[in-house]
Protein backbone atom coordinates (compact mmCIF):
# COMPACT_ATOMS: atom_id res chain seq x y z
CA UNK A 1 0.00 0.00 0.00
CA UNK A 2 0.99 3.55 -0.64
CA UNK A 3 1.70 6.12 1.85
CA UNK A 4 -0.52 9.18 0.73
CA UNK A 5 1.71 12.14 1.52
CA UNK A 6 -0.79 14.85 0.39
CA UNK A 7 -5.04 14.98 0.65
CA UNK A 8 -6.81 17.74 -0.14
CA UNK A 9 -10.91 16.97 0.79
CA UNK A 10 -13.34 19.70 -0.66
CA UNK A 11 -10.78 22.71 -0.50
CA UNK A 12 -12.32 26.00 -1.69
CA UNK A 13 -11.21 29.05 -1.27
CA UNK A 14 -13.16 32.32 -2.49
CA UNK A 15 -12.55 36.26 -2.65
CA UNK A 16 -15.47 38.64 -2.07
CA UNK A 17 -15.40 40.52 -5.19
CA UNK A 18 -15.26 37.12 -7.48
CA UNK A 19 -18.10 35.41 -8.11
CA UNK A 20 -16.36 32.23 -9.20
CA UNK A 21 -14.12 30.61 -6.20
CA UNK A 22 -10.47 30.45 -7.34
CA UNK A 23 -10.34 27.08 -5.69
CA UNK A 24 -14.09 25.41 -5.97
CA UNK A 25 -14.35 22.12 -4.19
CA UNK A 26 -11.11 20.15 -4.66
CA UNK A 27 -10.60 16.53 -4.03
CA UNK A 28 -7.55 14.54 -5.01
CA UNK A 29 -4.36 12.36 -3.06
CA UNK A 30 -0.94 12.22 -3.85
CA UNK A 31 1.03 9.24 -3.11
CA UNK A 32 4.33 9.07 -2.02
CA UNK A 33 7.36 9.91 -4.29
CA UNK A 34 4.86 11.03 -6.95
CA UNK A 35 4.89 14.31 -8.95
CA UNK A 36 1.62 16.25 -9.58
CA UNK A 37 1.34 19.00 -12.15
CA UNK A 38 -1.36 21.53 -12.05
CA UNK A 39 -2.03 22.32 -15.24
CA UNK A 40 -4.17 25.09 -16.87
CA UNK A 41 -4.69 29.13 -18.42
CA UNK A 42 -4.31 31.94 -16.53
CA UNK A 43 -6.82 32.66 -13.45
CA UNK A 44 -7.63 29.09 -13.26
CA UNK A 45 -6.92 28.24 -9.48
CA UNK A 46 -3.83 26.30 -9.87
CA UNK A 47 -1.57 29.21 -8.12
CA UNK A 48 -4.21 29.78 -5.91
CA UNK A 49 -4.43 25.94 -4.66
CA UNK A 50 -0.50 25.89 -3.88
CA UNK A 51 -0.33 29.16 -1.67
CA UNK A 52 -3.46 26.86 0.27
CA UNK A 53 -1.30 23.95 0.43
CA UNK A 54 2.13 26.09 1.31
CA UNK A 55 -0.26 28.22 4.20
CA UNK A 56 0.21 31.51 2.21
CA UNK A 57 -3.62 31.10 2.24
CA UNK A 58 -6.64 30.48 4.01
CA UNK A 59 -9.08 27.88 2.77
CA UNK A 60 -12.97 28.77 3.35
CA UNK A 61 -13.75 25.10 3.69
CA UNK A 62 -12.23 21.51 2.93
CA UNK A 63 -9.18 20.36 4.30
CA UNK A 64 -5.88 20.27 3.78
CA UNK A 65 -3.38 16.49 5.30
CA UNK A 66 -0.14 16.40 5.38
CA UNK A 67 1.23 12.76 5.99
CA UNK A 68 -1.71 11.88 7.69
CA UNK A 69 -2.06 15.55 10.16
CA UNK A 70 -4.53 18.23 9.31
CA UNK A 71 -2.60 21.24 8.89
CA UNK A 72 -5.31 23.76 7.56
CA UNK A 73 -9.61 23.69 7.58
CA UNK A 74 -12.21 22.55 10.16
CA UNK A 75 -10.51 24.89 12.82
CA UNK A 76 -7.11 23.78 12.64
CA UNK A 77 -4.38 25.91 11.23
CA UNK A 78 -0.71 25.22 10.99
CA UNK A 79 1.83 28.43 9.72
CA UNK A 80 3.61 27.97 6.42
CA UNK A 81 6.57 27.53 8.41
CA UNK A 82 6.21 24.59 10.61
CA UNK A 83 4.44 22.73 7.51
CA UNK A 84 8.01 21.06 6.71
CA UNK A 85 7.72 22.10 2.94
CA UNK A 86 9.93 22.89 0.04
CA UNK A 87 9.07 26.08 -2.01
CA UNK A 88 10.81 27.05 -5.24
CA UNK A 89 9.64 30.61 -6.89
CA UNK A 90 9.24 31.52 -9.90
CA UNK A 91 11.77 34.63 -9.75
CA UNK A 92 13.86 32.53 -7.94
CA UNK A 93 13.90 34.58 -4.62
CA UNK A 94 17.53 34.64 -3.70
CA UNK A 95 19.28 36.77 -1.47
CA UNK A 96 21.67 38.97 -3.51
CA UNK A 97 23.91 39.88 -0.62
CA UNK A 98 24.53 35.83 0.30
CA UNK A 99 26.69 33.37 -2.09
CA UNK A 100 25.31 30.21 -3.22
CA UNK A 101 26.31 28.55 0.06
CA UNK A 102 24.73 31.03 2.09
CA UNK A 103 21.75 31.28 0.54
CA UNK A 104 21.26 27.48 0.45
CA UNK A 105 21.94 27.74 4.56
CA UNK A 106 19.32 29.73 5.44
CA UNK A 107 16.70 28.30 6.28
CA UNK A 108 18.86 25.32 8.06
CA UNK A 109 20.04 27.94 10.18
CA UNK A 110 16.85 29.16 11.23
CA UNK A 111 16.04 25.40 12.28
CA UNK A 112 18.93 25.85 14.71
CA UNK A 113 21.11 22.87 12.99
CA UNK A 114 24.92 22.73 14.42
CA UNK A 115 27.51 24.14 11.68
CA UNK A 116 29.09 20.36 10.98
CA UNK A 117 25.11 19.62 9.96
CA UNK A 118 24.86 22.35 8.05
CA UNK A 119 28.08 22.55 6.20
CA UNK A 120 27.20 18.70 5.19
CA UNK A 121 23.90 19.38 3.74
CA UNK A 122 25.06 21.96 1.79
CA UNK A 123 27.74 20.21 0.20
CA UNK A 124 24.79 17.30 -0.71
CA UNK A 125 22.47 19.67 -2.46
CA UNK A 126 25.00 21.52 -4.62
CA UNK A 127 26.16 17.92 -5.15
CA UNK A 128 22.53 17.07 -6.09
CA UNK A 129 22.22 20.07 -8.87
CA UNK A 130 25.69 19.74 -10.25
CA UNK A 131 27.14 23.14 -8.99
CA UNK A 132 29.87 21.72 -7.06
CA UNK A 133 32.58 24.23 -7.44
CA UNK A 134 30.27 27.68 -7.00
CA UNK A 135 29.39 27.63 -3.39
CA UNK A 136 31.16 30.98 -2.95
CA UNK A 137 29.91 32.74 -5.92
CA UNK A 138 27.48 35.50 -5.82
CA UNK A 139 23.13 35.13 -7.80
CA UNK A 140 24.58 37.88 -9.79
CA UNK A 141 27.51 35.69 -11.04
CA UNK A 142 25.47 33.01 -12.45
CA UNK A 143 22.87 32.20 -15.21
CA UNK A 144 19.47 31.81 -14.95
CA UNK A 145 19.10 28.01 -15.00
CA UNK A 146 22.12 27.79 -12.25
CA UNK A 147 19.93 30.71 -10.42
CA UNK A 148 16.73 27.97 -9.94
CA UNK A 149 19.29 25.27 -9.57
CA UNK A 150 20.45 27.16 -6.23
CA UNK A 151 16.33 27.73 -5.51
CA UNK A 152 15.97 23.78 -5.68
CA UNK A 153 19.02 23.01 -4.08
CA UNK A 154 18.22 25.60 -0.76
CA UNK A 155 14.61 23.95 -0.93
CA UNK A 156 15.71 20.27 -1.16
CA UNK A 157 18.43 21.37 1.74
CA UNK A 158 15.82 20.99 5.12
CA UNK A 159 14.88 17.69 3.84
CA UNK A 160 11.35 18.79 3.51
CA UNK A 161 8.11 16.15 3.35
CA UNK A 162 6.75 17.72 0.05
CA UNK A 163 8.09 20.49 -2.56
CA UNK A 164 6.07 22.93 -3.64
CA UNK A 165 7.39 24.42 -7.22
CA UNK A 166 5.19 27.90 -8.69
CA UNK A 167 5.54 28.04 -12.71
CA UNK A 168 9.74 27.87 -11.92
CA UNK A 169 10.80 27.36 -15.42
CA UNK A 170 8.75 30.30 -16.88
CA UNK A 171 11.55 32.81 -17.15
CA UNK A 172 13.98 30.58 -18.87
CA UNK A 173 15.02 30.58 -22.58
CA UNK A 174 13.63 27.71 -24.01
CA UNK A 175 16.85 25.76 -24.69
CA UNK A 176 16.88 25.71 -20.45
CA UNK A 177 13.44 24.93 -19.79
CA UNK A 178 13.70 22.11 -21.56
CA UNK A 179 17.11 21.02 -19.91
CA UNK A 180 16.01 21.87 -16.48
CA UNK A 181 12.81 20.31 -16.60
CA UNK A 182 14.46 17.22 -17.12
CA UNK A 183 16.86 17.82 -14.47
CA UNK A 184 14.68 18.59 -12.15
CA UNK A 185 12.54 15.31 -12.69
CA UNK A 186 15.74 13.47 -12.38
CA UNK A 187 16.65 15.22 -8.91
CA UNK A 188 12.88 14.76 -7.17
CA UNK A 189 13.19 11.26 -8.28
CA UNK A 190 16.76 10.65 -6.97
CA UNK A 191 15.74 11.91 -3.66
CA UNK A 192 12.31 10.24 -3.62
CA UNK A 193 10.76 13.83 -3.10
CA UNK A 194 6.77 13.91 -3.48
CA UNK A 195 6.09 17.39 -5.30
CA UNK A 196 3.51 19.49 -6.80
CA UNK A 197 4.25 21.64 -9.86
CA UNK A 198 2.44 24.47 -11.34
CA UNK A 199 2.41 25.48 -14.42
CA UNK A 200 0.60 26.33 -17.92
CA UNK A 201 2.81 24.81 -20.36
CA UNK A 202 0.93 21.24 -21.66
CA UNK A 203 4.66 19.51 -22.96
CA UNK A 204 5.96 20.78 -19.74
CA UNK A 205 3.37 19.17 -17.54
CA UNK A 206 3.52 15.67 -19.45
CA UNK A 207 7.36 15.97 -18.99
CA UNK A 208 7.80 16.28 -15.49
CA UNK A 209 4.95 14.52 -14.09
CA UNK A 210 3.76 11.07 -12.81
CA UNK A 211 0.08 12.59 -12.76
CA UNK A 212 -1.14 16.10 -14.06
CA UNK A 213 -4.34 17.79 -12.70
CA UNK A 214 -6.42 20.00 -15.26
CA UNK A 215 -7.74 22.99 -13.62
CA UNK A 216 -10.96 25.60 -14.82
CA UNK A 217 -12.62 27.67 -12.97
CA UNK A 218 -11.47 26.78 -9.59
CA UNK A 219 -12.35 23.17 -10.80
CA UNK A 220 -10.02 20.30 -11.12
CA UNK A 221 -11.55 18.91 -14.48
CA UNK A 222 -9.66 15.44 -14.48
CA UNK A 223 -6.56 14.02 -13.12
CA UNK A 224 -4.58 11.45 -14.36
CA UNK A 225 -1.57 9.96 -15.93
CA UNK A 226 -0.05 12.29 -18.84
CA UNK A 227 -0.97 10.00 -21.13
CA UNK A 228 -4.70 9.14 -20.14
CA UNK A 229 -4.97 12.89 -20.25
CA UNK A 230 -3.61 13.34 -23.67
CA UNK A 231 -5.43 10.20 -25.09
CA UNK A 232 -8.84 9.93 -22.97
CA UNK A 233 -9.62 13.32 -22.16
CA UNK A 234 -12.63 13.51 -19.97
CA UNK A 235 -13.87 16.85 -21.35
CA UNK A 236 -13.74 19.17 -24.36
CA UNK A 237 -12.19 21.80 -22.12
CA UNK A 238 -9.09 19.68 -21.63
CA UNK A 239 -9.26 18.01 -25.27
CA UNK A 240 -8.95 21.71 -26.30
CA UNK A 241 -6.58 22.56 -24.19
CA UNK A 242 -4.13 19.73 -23.50
CA UNK A 243 -4.19 18.49 -27.13
CA UNK A 244 -3.41 19.59 -30.29
CA UNK A 245 -6.71 18.75 -32.07
CA UNK A 246 -9.13 19.73 -34.81
CA UNK A 247 -13.29 19.48 -33.81
CA UNK A 248 -15.10 18.54 -36.67
CA UNK A 249 -18.94 19.09 -36.89
CA UNK A 250 -20.79 16.12 -36.84
CA UNK A 251 -24.44 14.55 -36.95
CA UNK A 252 -25.51 11.57 -35.25
CA UNK A 253 -26.92 9.04 -37.93
CA UNK A 254 -27.80 5.79 -35.95
CA UNK A 255 -25.00 4.72 -33.91
CA UNK A 256 -22.32 6.58 -36.18
CA UNK A 257 -21.05 10.30 -36.33
CA UNK A 258 -21.18 11.65 -39.75
CA UNK A 259 -18.77 14.63 -40.59
CA UNK A 260 -17.31 16.38 -43.56
CA UNK A 261 -14.41 13.81 -43.71
CA UNK A 262 -16.05 10.59 -42.85
CA UNK A 263 -18.43 8.51 -40.71
CA UNK A 264 -17.03 7.85 -37.05
CA UNK A 265 -18.67 4.71 -34.66
CA UNK A 266 -17.22 6.26 -31.61
CA UNK A 267 -18.77 6.31 -28.34
CA UNK A 268 -19.86 10.06 -27.07
CA UNK A 269 -17.27 11.40 -24.14
CA UNK A 270 -19.41 12.32 -21.37
CA UNK A 271 -23.27 12.58 -21.64
CA UNK A 272 -24.32 13.73 -25.14
CA UNK A 273 -27.70 14.10 -26.01
CA UNK A 274 -29.37 15.06 -28.96
CA UNK A 275 -27.99 14.70 -32.90
CA UNK A 276 -25.60 16.93 -32.80
CA UNK A 277 -21.56 16.59 -31.83
CA UNK A 278 -18.25 17.50 -32.29
CA UNK A 279 -16.01 14.87 -33.43
CA UNK A 280 -12.27 15.07 -31.84
CA UNK A 281 -8.94 14.14 -34.34
CA UNK A 282 -5.70 14.76 -32.75
CA UNK A 283 -3.46 16.25 -35.57
CA UNK A 284 -1.28 13.43 -35.65
CA UNK A 285 -4.08 11.25 -36.45
CA UNK A 286 -5.03 12.54 -39.33
CA UNK A 287 -3.17 11.03 -42.26
CA UNK A 288 -2.28 13.30 -45.78
CA UNK A 289 -1.81 11.63 -48.74
CA UNK A 290 -1.44 13.55 -52.14
CA UNK A 291 -4.55 13.03 -54.48
CA UNK A 292 -4.70 14.99 -57.34
CA UNK A 293 -8.48 14.23 -57.41
CA UNK A 294 -9.18 14.92 -53.73
CA UNK A 295 -11.35 17.45 -52.33
CA UNK A 296 -9.04 19.10 -49.29
CA UNK A 297 -6.79 21.58 -50.60
CA UNK A 298 -3.37 22.30 -48.69
CA UNK A 299 -4.04 26.27 -47.83
CA UNK A 300 -0.99 26.77 -45.65
CA UNK A 301 2.21 24.35 -44.96
CA UNK A 302 4.63 25.25 -41.49
CA UNK A 303 7.62 23.10 -40.92
CA UNK A 304 8.50 22.18 -37.32
CA UNK A 305 11.78 20.66 -37.69
CA UNK A 306 11.07 17.30 -36.64
CA UNK A 307 7.67 17.48 -38.80
CA UNK A 308 5.11 19.45 -41.33
CA UNK A 309 1.83 20.64 -39.96
CA UNK A 310 -0.42 21.38 -42.12
CA UNK A 311 -3.66 23.57 -43.00
CA UNK A 312 -6.44 21.53 -44.84
CA UNK A 313 -9.50 23.46 -46.53
CA UNK A 314 -12.28 21.22 -46.49
CA UNK A 315 -14.66 21.76 -49.48
CA UNK A 316 -16.96 23.25 -46.61
CA UNK A 317 -13.99 25.90 -46.80
CA UNK A 318 -13.55 25.18 -42.70
CA UNK A 319 -9.71 23.70 -42.02
CA UNK A 320 -8.69 20.82 -40.14
CA UNK A 321 -4.68 20.71 -39.35
CA UNK A 322 -2.55 18.04 -39.66
CA UNK A 323 1.28 16.93 -38.46
CA UNK A 324 3.16 14.65 -40.27
CA UNK A 325 6.65 13.17 -39.49
CA UNK A 326 7.15 12.09 -43.67
CA UNK A 327 8.33 14.09 -46.54
CA UNK A 328 5.41 14.31 -48.29
CA UNK A 329 6.22 17.37 -50.81
CA UNK A 330 2.92 18.92 -50.70
CA UNK A 331 2.92 22.26 -51.37
CA UNK A 332 0.30 25.28 -50.92
CA UNK A 333 -2.50 24.29 -53.21
CA UNK A 334 -2.05 21.11 -53.61
CA UNK A 335 -4.95 18.40 -53.17
CA UNK A 336 -5.37 15.54 -51.26
CA UNK A 337 -7.07 12.89 -49.58
CA UNK A 338 -7.24 12.52 -45.82
CA UNK A 339 -7.85 9.41 -43.56
CA UNK A 340 -8.62 9.32 -40.29
CA UNK A 341 -8.64 5.71 -37.95
CA UNK A 342 -11.68 5.51 -36.11
CA UNK A 343 -9.99 4.83 -33.31
CA UNK A 344 -8.56 8.00 -33.22
CA UNK A 345 -11.83 9.59 -32.92
CA UNK A 346 -13.86 10.60 -29.94
CA UNK A 347 -17.29 12.53 -29.53
CA UNK A 348 -17.84 15.83 -27.07
CA UNK A 349 -20.78 18.21 -27.06
CA UNK A 350 -20.31 21.19 -29.61
CA UNK A 351 -19.06 24.23 -28.08
CA UNK A 352 -21.91 26.36 -28.01
CA UNK A 353 -23.65 23.64 -25.80
CA UNK A 354 -20.33 23.87 -23.30
CA UNK A 355 -20.45 27.30 -23.46
CA UNK A 356 -24.20 27.60 -21.90
CA UNK A 357 -23.42 24.87 -19.26
CA UNK A 358 -20.15 26.87 -18.40
CA UNK A 359 -22.72 29.81 -17.64
CA UNK A 360 -25.59 28.28 -15.75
Amino acid sequence: MTDTILQLDGLTKHYPQTAVPAVDTVNLSLPKGQILSLLGPSGCGKTTLLRLIAGFERPNDGQIILENRAIAGRGRWIPPEKRNLGMVFQEYALFPHLTVADNIAFGLKKRQLKGGEIKQRVAEALSLVELDGLQNRYPHQLSGGQRQRVALARALAPRPVLMLLDEPLSNLDVRVRLYLRHEIRAILKKTGMTAVFVTHDCEEAMSISDVVGVMRQGRLEQMDSPEAIYREPASRFVAEFVTQANFLQARRSGSEWETELGRFSVAAAGELSGEVGDVMIREEDVRVQPDESGEVQVRDRQFLGREHRYCLQMPSGRCVHARSHEVLGLTIGARVKVEIPQEAARVFPPAQRELTAAAK
